[in-house]
C-alpha cells in the first residue's frame, strides 16, 4: 500500500484505488455534501422570503376547478418553484441585477459561473421530478395542452377556445419542454430589444411577455390539466392573467416603494429595459429620444431615473394610460372567471393585486400586502 507521503499527504479516503479503478468507475459516486455545494446559488434565492407568493395560490386556485390529486399537485407545484427560482438565477445576470428580493442577487456572492451551472442544473432536477408524474390516463387533451401561434392572438377568446377535443395525453415532459421554450423566446426578445436599443410595439411586448412571463404560470396549469378529468381550457385565462401581472409589475417597479426596497429605485430603467409604461412613453412621441437616450446609459442616478419618470406622469401620460390597460384587464379577466364558472379563491387573487384608486395616486402606488 503506499504511504501518505507517496500520495502527496492526502488521507486515505482522498485518493482513488487507482489499481482498481476499473471497479470504481463501474459505481462513481456523488455526496450530499457535493449537492449542497453546486445548488448553494439556488438554496440562497430559494429560501430568501418571496413575499406574496403569488404563483402558488394561482396553483391552489386552479385546482378548485381542476381537482388534481394532492401527490401530482405537489410534484407540480415544485417543479413550477424549481424553474421559477432557476430562471431568476438567469435573469439576474442577464439583467445585471443587484438586488432580489431586497437581498443581493446570487451571483454577486457566488459568481457568474457557478450561479449559471446552478441553473442549468436545477432545470433538469425539475425534468427529473417531472417524470414522477408519468404519463397517466389518455384524454381527450393534446389539443388544449398546445399553444399555437395563433393562440397568442385569442388571448381568452370565446367558447371555442374554451373546450377542445383532439388526440390523446400530450407527453408531459413535451409540455415542460414548449414552456421552456417559450419562455426562452420571450427573455431573448427582452434582451434583444434592451442591447439593440429597440422599441417594440404594444403587440410585440405582449408577445414576449405571454412567451417570459406566462410560461411557468401556464406550464402549470397545462400540467395539471393533463392530470385533471376537467373538460375546460383554461390557457386564456392563464394568457390574460400573465398580461395583467406583468404589466402591473412594470408599473409598480416605477412607482412603487416598496419595489424600490426590493430592487432598487426605478430598476427597470437601469437595466435598460423596455417595459410597458417606457413603451408607451417612447412611441407616444418618437421625435423625443429623452427615454431612450436614459435607457442607453443604463444609468443609476436617481435624478436622471426621476426626470423620466417625471415625463412618463405628466407629459406622456403613461401612467395613467398603464392603469386604463390594468383596469381593462382585469375586468376581462374576471368575466373569464366567471364563464368559467366562477372561481372565488382565483378572484381573491386578482382583488388582492388590483391597484385601487388609493394607489394610483399623483404621489405612487405602494404593493398590496
Amino acid at each position: 500500500m503506499s504511504s501518505q507521503r507517496e500520495r502527496g499527504g492526502e488521507g486515505e479516503g482522498d485518493v482513488p484505488d487507482y489499481a482498481n479503478l476499473r471497479q470504481y468507475v463501474h459505481n462513481p459516486g456523488w455526496s450530499d455534501a457535493q449537492e449542497r455545494i453546486i445548488l448553494e446559488p439556488y438554496t440562497y434565492i430559494s429560501t430568501n422570503p418571496n413575499g406574496k407568493e403569488i404563483r402558488p395560490k394561482l396553483i391552489a386556485a386552479f385546482n378548485l376547478w381542476l381537482e388534481v390529486e394532492r401527490g401530482d399537485l405537489e410534484v407540480i407545484t415544485e417543479v413550477v418553484r424549481m424553474l421559477h427560482n432557476a430562471s431568476l438565477l438567469m435573469d439576474d445576470v442577464e439583467d445585471s441585477s443587484e438586488l432580489r428580493r431586497g437581498l443581493p442577487v446570487a451571483h454577486t456572492i457566488y459568481g457568474i459561473p457557478q450561479t449559471i451551472n446552478t441553473a442549468n442544473y436545477v432545470y433538469f432536477q425539475a425534468f427529473q421530478q417531472l417524470l414522477q408524474l408519468g404519463k397517466g390516463k389518455d384524454r381527450d387533451r393534446e389539443d388544449r395542452l398546445g399553444r399555437g401561434k395563433g393562440e397568442m392572438e385569442d388571448v381568452g377568446s370565446g367558447e371555442s377556445g374554451r373546450r377542445r377535443g383532439g388526440g390523446g395525453e400530450k407527453d408531459l415532459v413535451e409540455v415542460v419542454n414548449e414552456e421552456l421554450l417559450q419562455l426562452h423566446r420571450g427573455q431573448g426578445m427582452d434582451l434583444f430589444w434592451r442591447d439593440s436599443l429597440t422599441c417594440p410595439t404594444e403587440k410585440e411586448y405582449v408577445d414576449m411577455v405571454l412567451g417570459k412571463a406566462g410560461g411557468l404560470l401556464r406550464l402549470a396549469v397545462k400540467l395539471m390539466m393533463a392530470k385533471s378529468d376537467s373538460k375546460a381550457n383554461y390557457v386564456p385565462l392563464v394568457n390574460l392573467i400573465s398580461i395583467w401581472f406583468q404589466i402591473r409589475d412594470d408599473y409598480m417597479n416605477l412607482s412603487s416603494t416598496e419595489y424600490e426596497n426590493n430592487k432598487g429605485y426605478c430598476e427597470d430603467l437601469t437595466e435598460g429595459k423596455f417595459s410597458f409604461p417606457i413603451v408607451h412613453g417612447i412611441r407616444a412621441d418618437p421625435s423625443n429620444r429623452q427615454i431612450l437616450n436614459v435607457l442607453q446609459k443604463k444609468t443609476t442616478l436617481p435624478s436622471l431615473k426621476h426626470h423620466v419618470v417625471t415625463y412618463l406622469h405628466h407629459t406622456t401620460h403613461s401612467f395613467t394610460y398603464t392603469r386604463s390597460v390594468l383596469k381593462s384587464l382585469e375586468g376581462q379577466i374576471l368575466q373569464e372567471i366567471r364563464e368559467l364558472g366562477g372561481n372565488g379563491m382565483l378572484e381573491g387573487v386578482v382583488a388582492a393585486l388590483s391597484l385601487g384608486e388609493e394607489e394610483v395616486g399623483e404621489g405612487g402606488v405602494e404593493e398590496p400586502v
